[in-house]
């Protein structure tokens, strides 16, 4: 059976829930899901382009929409002509019966606008686990949602209440993953160091990984996705210390790097604790790398202010920076501040990037000449290494494998490496 075609926008939880919506659908090849993104107004752009462009390509298919945009603006999707029908985050636990009306559904029909309110879901659902990158490498959704109200973000309004799935589930899941060959789990959701609190005995992210590592033996490697330092347990920093199967990479949510743009963003941080984290972190594992989202040109942000969020990057060593320029999100108390000039903003981004890169090639120029283990990824000429330094092989290597590198140069942001054996 063919399966549908599925567009992914946005975040890693996106791309799962993608990969869980096209084994519901199995062999609906008739239809183009589009898995939309709210982050910012220039997401919510891109996933009209989507539309048009698979509309233009495939006039004769059924397009339906959902993800975080469909969520928080259903009735400017609905009235799209190239969309079929909208359906919700909520409904995509059970996406197959909401798309299971005919093609000649008439436009102006009710059903085609499939949306509930989000914020009265309790729980996540376990089949929206996992998906697969590289066939090598799989994301597991253990958590969804948020119940913080950072000024800036629209995600709470498209996910709902922060919501757990059972470790026991998870497990599961891990297990079955690796004895499909499987060589690395991430763990994935929208506010992962949330995990917990709303399952019997309040369990952390850190007792999850743990009970992970110690259930599935042989699960090789094990990587957390973006995580709010204020959140992280005492449990995950020993095992960070501690337990090589978890990878040393860790990408955090700081956001700014100025205490007044930090406190006018509702963020629970401070930039001292933000210095003081990434410090410990690698007093606890030297060869960590430092990931990190960082918001360019918050309303209110003056040049000062700028300063410090780009200084936050030399003191943080953020080597893996995912640079936001500030986009307003109707609904937001920032949508409501004082905003900067648009040009500003982009070259504010530029700087941060610039920043972020600078930083980066002098990390990965420090690995030149160390042995890496790198995770072989389907083209068997590239991988990355347990710090996710992307790197590339001089002689094909076999898929899935994890092989002992030498690494012996760098071009442009890749590592070049010698496969000397498994790793």
């Amino acid at each position: 059976m063919t399966p549908p075609e599925v567009i992914t926008l946005g975040c890693r939880l996106n791309i799962a829930e993608s990969e869980a919506i096209r084994q519901q659908l199995g062999g609906r090849d008739d239809l183009v899901i589009i898995n939309s993104c709210a982050v910012t107004g220039e997401a919510v752009r891109q996933t009209r382009q989507a539309i048009r462009r698979a509309h233009r390509a495939r006039p004769e298919a059924r397009i339906v929409v959902t993800g975080c945009a469909a969520q928080t603006d259903p009735a400017m999707f609905a009235a799209m002509p190239e969309v079929a029908a909208v359906i919700g985050n909520g409904e995509k636990a059970d996406f197959a019966a909401h798309v299971a009306a005919p093609a000649h559904e008439h436009p102006s029909s009710p059903e085609r606008v499939r949306v509930t309110d989000i914020m009265t879901l309790q729980h996540q659902a376990p089949h929206m686990l996992a998906a697969f990158a590289e066939r090598v490498r799989a994301f597991i959704v253990v958590q969804n949602g948020c119940d913080h109200r950072c000024t800036f973000c629209i995600i709470p309004f498209g996910r709902g209440p922060s919501r757990s799935v059972p470790a026991g589930a998870v497990v599961d899941q891990v297990r079955a993953l690796v004895d499909q060959g499987v060589q690395e789990i991430v763990l994935t959701g929208v506010d992962v160091t949330s995990y917990g609190p709303d399952l019997p005995g309040s369990p952390s992210l850190g007792a999850l990984v743990e009970r992970i590592l110690r259930l599935v033996p042989d699960l090789p490697r094990l990587r957390l996705s973006s995580l709010d330092g204020i959140e992280i347990d005492e449990r995950l920093f020993e095992i960070i210390a501690g337990e090589p199967r978890l990878m040393p990479h860790v990408h955090l949510s700081l956001q700014a790097g100025d205490d007044l743009i930090l406190k006018r963003m509702k963020r629970r941080h401070s930039r001292a604790q933000a210095v003081e984290l990434v410090a410990r972190l690698h007093a606890l594992r030297p060869e960590i790398a430092i990931g990190a989202d960082i918001i360019a040109g918050f309303p209110t942000e003056d040049e000062a202010m700028f300063e410090n969020s780009l200084a936050l990057v030399r003191d943080c060593r953020i080597v893996h920076g995912h640079v936001f320029p500030y986009s307003p999100r109707e609904g937001t108390p920032a949508a409501r501040m004082p905003q900067l000039d648009r040009a500003l903003i982009r070259e504010r981004a530029a700087r941060l990037r610039a920043a972020c890169e600078d930083e980066r090639q002098r990390w990965l120029g420090t690995l030149v000449g160390s042995t890496q283990r790198v995770l072989v990824e389907t083209s068997g000429q590239a991988g990355h290494s347990e710090s996710f330094a992307p790197v590339r092989f001089e002689s094909a290597q076999t898929p899935g494998e994890i092989v002992t590198a030498s690494i012996t140069g760098l071009e442009g942001s890749t590592l070049i490496a010698h496969g000397a054996g498994h790793g």
